[in-house]
């Protein structure tokens, strides 16, 4: 019987490359963020990927599992926060180390459904070209594209 496995360093190489969170970029939302140009990352937001940190990763076989998308509560004021990164390299070593890429569909349906609690939206906080928005202003841009 012919055995049809790779070899276990291939298989290593493979496994790690698609959980290695520092490949999880949007090129056009780093380009924008740096720019400071809000329509180019109104954009990039509409059509392309968001890198979110994880509170709790989706299961691995479960495509319908996406995970706990982390927020951040001030504990002084109560007011949460979503952070959003154009790079996994992006996000500070202080939060949780789950990351996923999410659509537009995704973060449109996410800050309508918690438009109520989120106050305000960061993107790439700890920069390099950090921005900050209200979840009125990104859902003025993400409806741009319907």
């Amino acid at each position: 019987m012919v055995s049809r496995k790779r070899p276990s360093s291939a298989r290593k190489k493979s496994s790690r490359q698609a959980l290695d969170p520092q490949e999880f970029r949007s090129e056009a939302l780093a380009q924008a963020l740096e720019r400071q140009d809000m329509a180019a990352i109104a954009l990039a937001l509409r059509n392309g990927s968001t890198v979110v940190p994880l509170l709790k990763p989706g299961k691995r076989d479960d495509p319908l599992d996406g995970g706990e998308v982390w927020t951040y509560r001030d504990p002084a004021t109560g007011q949460v926060a979503l952070l959003l990164f154009s790079d996994a390299r992006n996000k500070p070593e202080n939060l949780p180390p789950g990351v996923a890429l999410y659509s537009p569909a995704w973060l449109k349906s996410f800050l309508t459904k918690h438009r109520d609690t989120i106050t305000t939206v960061f993107l790439d906080i700890a920069g390099p070209h950090p921005m900050q928005a209200s979840p009125a202003e990104l859902l003025a841009a993400l409806d741009l594209a319907t």
